[in-house]
């Protein structure tokens, strides 16, 4: 399946806001138009898909692909194909932990260069909020970055530090005026009794050095700055639905805040996680299954908008599995090519129908990156990023059949619901279970202009 004028068929095709029978029509790339299963066609050319659901590609607007400079981390050619075996269409990829990070335009210039000709999908990039890094800022958003990233407690590299109070009182401004989001990594530091070590193997102990006041006090503190400042903000990564609360009666006083979560809070428990699972380690940290629950009441409440991966892979080295250690293990979870089908596995045990998934993963990630319209939906006029999908197909996670560089993940042997079938990047088949992936074709998304300068 290629551009030029074709439809895709099926019986239960995901746009407006609903499943029904329909054909896509796509012409040069675009979508043309939803047309009803009775409307005469002519002589186009259309594939039948059955009773698979066709929909929008998902946007995951929270990955990390390392590239430059740790590239053995992770690097475009994996990740993009992991996104597109796993339904991903667009990524945005997060400042760090490339090296060097994108804080400057300089470093925005390496970042799109090591994408150029390796990105299987389409992609764009977020900048970052650091120490002395202001002046960087207007270039940046000229650019076209998504908007800015910043970290509210150690980042866990010594070239993203965290940002201040006085940092963001000067970036906050300048953001608010060119009307881009920041986005905040939304843990405040405290002190805590010291982990002895012989509890560093203990994901008890773990989850008690990450308490979920932490959350709640750097969220208390950015709704502040937001009043301050009139700036966006958008909460990145939640964990505890603690702070939930606080982001409601943000937005009753009309604030304009957002928060998503991730596939990991949703799926799994601490209750779950053994001692020594380093592969399960990520910050904010996995926490009990009832403030799980609350996480997906919150999503079903739309208190919640977005669902994104959160991909943040090392060397498998850095886990330090033989030791166990949480402390010293590197945190963060891979899982670009799992995401949608880990999401839906337990969206639809808790009765939630596919259109919330596209309102999650679709449509809500494309309008914080300033892309709606453009991607995430099928409307006309939008890029002809499509997915079919299987939604009552399992499958058993087999880490060798994973696209990611490092297969290691705490989805193995997990048994998932929902396969992705086919994936198309503006027309152009980019993956097709069973079948060779095709020359990368993905392209520099920029926020346009009209998003990301202020009235």
């Amino acid at each position: 399946m290629s551009r030029g004028e074709f439809g895709l068929r099926s019986r239960r095709v995901l746009a407006g806001g609903g499943l029904r029978e329909a054909v896509v029509v796509v012409k040069d790339g675009r979508v043309e138009k939803v047309a009803g299963s009775s409307e005469a066609l002519g002589a186009l050319a259309v594939t039948d898909v059955g009773h698979h659901v066709v929909m929008p590609g998902v946007v995951d607007c929270h990955a990390h692909i390392n590239e430059p400079g740790r590239t053995e981390w992770e690097g475009f050619e994996t990740a993009t194909r992991a996104a597109a075996a796993g339904g991903i269409t667009t990524v945005v990829d997060m400042p760090l932990n490339s090296l060097p990070p994108t804080t400057t335009l300089d470093a925005l210039k390496l970042k799109a260069d090591a994408a150029r000709g390796a990105s299987q999908v389409d992609h764009g990039f977020w900048g970052g909020v650091i120490p002395g890094n202001a002046g960087e800022l207007e270039a940046l958003i000229d650019a076209g970055v998504a908007g800015f990233k910043c970290f509210l407690c150690p980042s866990g590299v010594d070239e993203f530090p965290p940002a201040d109070r006085a940092v963001l009182d000067v970036a906050m401004p300048i953001l608010a005026r060119r009307g881009v989001p920041l986005i905040v990594h939304a843990e405040l530091e405290s002190a805590l009794p010291e982990v002895r070590a012989e509890g560093a193997r203990t994901y008890r102990a773990y989850l008690e050095s990450r308490p979920r006041s932490w959350e709640q006090d750097a969220i208390r503190m950015m709704m502040e700055l937001a009043r301050k400042h009139r700036c966006r903000v958008h909460i990145v990564h939640l964990s505890s639905a603690d702070a939930l609360p606080l982001l409601i009666d943000a937005r009753r006083e009309g604030l304009d805040v957002s928060v998503e979560t991730c596939p990991h809070y949703l799926s799994f428990t601490a209750e779950e996680i053994e001692d020594g699972a380093t592969h399960f380690k990520c910050a904010p940290p996995i926490r009990e299954a009832e403030n799980r629950e609350r996480l997906w009441e919150g999503l079903a409440r739309g208190d919640i908008e977005l669902v994104v991966s959160d991909h943040s892979p090392c060397t498998p080295a850095l886990k330090l599995l033989e030791r166990g250690d949480f402390g010293a293990a590197w945190g963060g979870i891979a899982s670009l090519q799992l995401s949608l089908s880990a999401v839906w596995t337990e969206a639809r045990r808790r009765g939630h129908g596919l259109e919330s998934l596209v309102r999650w993963m679709c449509e809500a990630p494309a309008r914080l990156v300033g892309l709606s319209g453009t991607k995430g939906s099928l409307v006309p006029g939008a890029d002809a990023d499509l997915v079919v999908f299987d939604p009552e197909a399992t499958f058993t996670v087999e880490p060798s059949r994973l696209q990611h560089r490092h297969p290691l993940t705490p989805y193995a042997g997990r048994t998932l619901a929902g396969v992705v079938e086919r994936t198309l990047l503006r027309g152009e088949t980019i993956y097709e279970r069973g079948q060779p992936f095709p020359r990368p074709t993905g392209s520099w998304v920029r926020r346009p202009s009209s998003a990301r300068i202020a009235a």
